[in-house]
């Protein structure tokens, strides 16, 4: 549940990061080090103890599928009951009524940071770009209803997606938006919402989820940090989303994070449908370097690359998905990168009511694919000088799209530029989790002391919304 808004029973207890890092190392034998803290942490998630995941002392010997080979035949065809006072509904996408009802409750009570001062502000745009790409089925919009009143107070979502663990490929499903009404959390709407999808997913023939939260839960397979570059710093201060250090000025801070007026990589573009066969190409021999990643198709590739063309002639306050490649003198495509639109509302401040904020999205280049490991030090140095570039032209073009700061992971090889181009490590942790399937621990690009791991870097190659 990528960004879970719901804190309800489904995310008990949060635990700590320091510690959360330690245990994704950790073997069988390793357990009995653990405090008696730990291990009561351990097992105080009601929920997720009931549903097939790794738990945090699992030794895991191999990959595969945690609960047997199911048919859909043997999954039941009746929703899970609700209170009497509730309703289930399918969401229709494609009516604007209903966008409208999803839009104003992940508006209104999706996450929210620690001090209550920004929120996603998720737009109709976004939806359609994010709950609709090949293969998307209208019964995995799912909603529920007050009976009595027909209001929206809770959602979640999942979309179809090809996934490689370690070149093993399954076929799942990504699980997000999952959010419930702030004045009904604790009524145990979540762990049901959750228990609905898998039944209607598994209704499909479909067995294995891939989600994403800030709150921890046994067992994530991944812990990638959020980093921020601020490009507009002074609004930046303004709002609250950074302090100005001690014994710096604003002016210094402003020139710090100054960005030339355009990009300065030869040939860079932005991507064209006619790009798609040599980008994709390109796309999917240098994902094949991480252990998690998704399989796009070409069909696949164009719809979140492009957007469709309501993305491709959408104006500056509609376009979601930045998307461009740099084509050298002979027409080859050596390196393509892109990034979203996600703006926040900016909560009890009476000057700005939004906050711009681009995120670093999929990218891919051709610097070290000559090279049979991508560790050697001159394939490491040669991608390091191209991403940073690269990188550092989404910043502006960011910034020259009227963003305020660009967010970015420490998944992929982005270790590599992260601290060169000034990205600051943020308070928030991004765990990845695999529904039904234990896999060994995958890198996430931080140290355990959770600074950015640039020696061993991440092999998370997938981006979730």
């Amino acid at each position: 549940m990528s960004g879970s808004g719901s804190g309800d029973d489904a995310g008990e207890p949060s635990g700590k990061l320091a510690e959360l890092l330690k245990l994704l190392k950790m073997n069988g034998n390793d357990v009995a080090k653990l405090t008696q803290s730990q291990r009561k942490e351990m097992k105080d998630y009601k929920f997720w103890k009931t549903q097939p995941v790794a738990t945090f002392d699992e030794p895991i010997s191999e990959e595969g599928p945690i609960d047997r080979k199911k048919t859909p035949d043997e999954i039941s065809s009746e929703p899970f009951p609700l209170l009497a006072e509730f309703e289930w509904c399918t969401m229709d996408v494609n009516d604007k009524s209903q966008v409208e009802d999803i839009f104003v409750l992940l508006n209104e009570n999706y996450v929210e940071d620690r001090d209550a001062s920004f929120r996603f502000k998720y737009t109709r745009e976004f939806f359609n770009w994010s709950l609709k790409p090949p293969g998307w089925k209208k019964d995995w919009h799912v909603g529920v209803r007050v009976r009595s009143t027909g209001k929206l107070v809770a959602f979640i979502s999942a979309i179809p997606v090809n996934l490689s663990v370690r070149g093993n490929v399954i076929k799942s499903v990504e699980i997000n938006f999952l959010c419930v009404h702030k004045q009904l959390r604790g009524k145990r709407l979540a762990p049901v919402l959750i228990k609905e999808i898998t039944r209607r997913v598994n209704k499909c023939d479909i067995w294995f989820a891939l989600y994403t939260s800030g709150t921890v839960l046994p067992s994530p397979v991944s812990v990638c940090r959020y980093t921020h570059r601020p490009l507009n710093w002074n609004k930046l201060l303004d709002v609250g989303f950074v302090q100005l250090p001690p014994g710096a000025s604003k002016p210094q801070m402003v020139a710090n994070y100054t960005l030339p007026k355009g990009p300065t990589t030869k040939g860079l573009r932005p991507l064209k449908p006619e790009d798609v066969e040599q980008a994709h190409s390109l796309f999917e021999k240098y994902q094949r370097r991480f252990d998690l990643v998704q399989e796009f198709s070409k069909e696949e590739f164009s719809h979140w690359f492009l957007g469709g063309s309501e993305q491709m002639h959408a104006t500056p306050d509609t376009k979601v998905i930045y998307s461009y490649v740099v084509e050298n003198e002979h027409g080859k495509i050596t390196d393509f990168f892109s990034f979203y639109s996600l703006p926040f509302t900016i909560l009890n401040n009476s000057v700005h009511k939004e906050l711009g904020i681009g995120y670093l999205f999929y990218y891919a280049s051709d610097a070290d694919l000559i090279y049979n490991n991508r560790f050697d030090p001159k394939a490491t140095s040669a991608l390091k000088e191209r991403l940073s570039q690269l990188i550092n032209d989404a910043c502006i073009l960011a910034r020259n799209a009227k963003m305020d700061v660009f967010n970015a992971l420490t998944s992929q090889d982005n270790a590599l530029f992260l601290e060169k181009l000034k990205f600051g490590p943020g308070d928030g942790f991004l765990n990845f989790y695999l529904f039904n399937y234990r896999a060994f621990p995958i890198t996430g690009g931080i140290q355990d002391d959770q600074d950015y791991d640039v020696k061993k870097r991440s092999n998370v190659g997938v981006v979730m919304l």
